[in-house]
């Protein structure tokens, strides 16, 4: 199996959407309205799915964290650690939540975290130098 992308089940379409389209900067063509985001992301595959959508079409219900969620991350690389502080006021002042503003860590990248609308975790980092596979 080869890993094709991740996804995740939101709440709030719309707000989800406005967010990681216009604070982030992905490219969404879907309508706000719609049960199914799909987009690629730097060749990641990332899509949204509608958490009423994916119970009616599972017949099961399921629990949701409801705050921060701390199971995982979204992580957004940038060439510098100038470009890691700039991002990081971007999406603040566009109304990203603050996690942990920018610092460097012991093993050589600046990094910082934010959360989006619905408490997912999301880092912007960087080893000051472009991101290479």
């Amino acid at each position: 199996m080869k890993l094709d992308g991740f996804g995740l089940f939101v709440n709030d379409m719309g707000k989800m959407i406005r967010f990681y389209r216009d604070v982030l900067g992905f490219e969404i063509k879907e309508e706000e309205n719609t049960s199914n985001v799909y987009l690629i992301k730097d060749g990641t595959l990332f899509l949204f799915y509608g958490r009423n959508d994916f119970e009616k079409m599972t017949n099961r219900k399921y629990e949701y964290i409801k705050g921060f969620n701390g199971h995982f991350e979204i992580a957004l690389y940038v060439d510098t650690f100038e470009e890691v502080d700039k991002a990081y006021e971007d999406v603040i002042a566009k109304g990203g939540v603050s996690i942990l503003p920018p610092e460097n860590e012991p093993w050589g990248q600046r990094t910082c975290y934010i959360a989006d609308p619905e408490g997912n975790l999301i880092e912007i980092g960087s080893f000051n130098k472009p991101f290479d596979r």
